[in-house]
């Protein structure tokens, strides 16, 4: 199952509005097959490894994140090619709460004579499928926001330069949280002053994000959707109701990159799921930009809580990861 979690990693990003599943298939102690779900989200990854694994299936045990699923879209189910190809036993580590399999596929295999072993990996799997189980549950997409900032919390000097707090690695970094994601966010106000690429750079990646501006202003020229920028999105509302659109629109992973105003009606919302923090050995001071606008807080206790799950170095900066109570 931990192979199988790998695999399902690779496709963070590239398979919405499906989520990312990794299969492994194993006969007699050997992995005769193994897949993730492919970018677009077809085929998945049960087909995936069951191509792989051959006639070799009949008689083998497959390993797979999520609950096979059971319904009839743009591919026949993933149960009923399980079933087809003779396996004998499934290990999954999370039921998948779509209304159309929750459950469902794991009833088709153990009524087709299959063993099947549920919750294995469960946490871990959980974690890796934030995104499409936030947006199964809560109709929302999971939301990181990502901070780079100087020792002091500041994000640019007074004067608005800011390229650069941190260093390359940290950068480069970024890029590959961007290509785990979806969609990569910033304000209007962000767009205007910057005019991000909002791209993923020198990673290989197969699917750009969609970049998506928060305004109801007039935007700057970004570059077209092209092999090099995923879908340009001008969005506005309520934080609320932008997140919902975008669930509407199948997106399961947001990765918000500002600005402050945006990033703070975020976290007065209640609507970020995971910070991802970069902290240089640098002080900017009180005169300079502070990384978030107002939260209007009164009392200590009214702040969102979140509980650290990583921290390390990345070249001469430190990385630390948040997820919400």
């Amino acid at each position: 199952m931990d192979h199988a979690l790998g695999l399902a990693r690779r496709g963070l990003g590239n398979t919405w509005p499906n989520p990312a599943v990794g299969c492994v298939i194993v006969k007699d102690g050997r992995v005769i097959g193994r897949g993730w779900t492919q970018p677009g989200g077809r085929p998945h990854a049960e087909v995936h490894a069951l191509i792989q694994a051959g006639a070799a299936a009949y008689g083998a045990t497959a390993y797979v994140t999520l609950e096979p699923c059971a319904h009839h879209g743009r591919t026949p189910p993933c149960a009923a090619a399980l079933v087809r190809a003779g396996i004998s036993r499934v290990v999954t580590a999370i039921t998948d709460p779509d209304p159309r399999v929750s459950g469902r596929g794991i009833d088709l295999l153990r009524e087709a004579g299959i063993e099947v072993v549920e919750g294995v990996r469960a946490h871990e799997a959980r974690e890796l499928q934030r995104g499409f189980l936030t947006r199964m549950t809560a109709g929302r997409p999971m939301l990181t926001l990502k901070l780079a900032s100087s020792f002091d919390g500041r994000i640019a000097t007074a004067s608005g330069d800011s390229q650069w707090i941190t260093g390359e690695a940290a950068r480069r970094h970024v890029h590959a949280l961007r290509m785990s994601h979806d969609a990569v966010m910033v304000g209007g106000g962000t767009a205007r002053a910057d005019r991000p690429a909002l791209n993923v750079r020198g990673m290989g990646c197969l699917r750009q994000p969609v970049r998506i501006v928060v305004s109801a202003g007039e935007l700057p020229e970004l570059p077209p959707e092209d092999p090099d920028h995923g879908p340009l999105w001008q969005i506005t509302g309520e934080p609320g109701v932008i997140m919902a659109q975008l669930g509407s629109r199948g997106i399961t992973r947001v990765f918000c990159e500002g600005g402050g105003i945006l990033a703070a009606s975020l976290l007065r919302a209640g609507l970020v799921d995971q910070l991802v923090g970069y902290t240089a050995g640098v002080v900017l001071g009180g005169d300079a930009r502070p990384a978030f606008g107002s939260l209007e807080l009164a009392r200590l206790a009214d702040a969102a809580r979140f509980r650290l799950v990583e921290t390390r170095r990345i070249g001469p900066d430190v990385m630390h990861r948040w997820l919400r109570d």
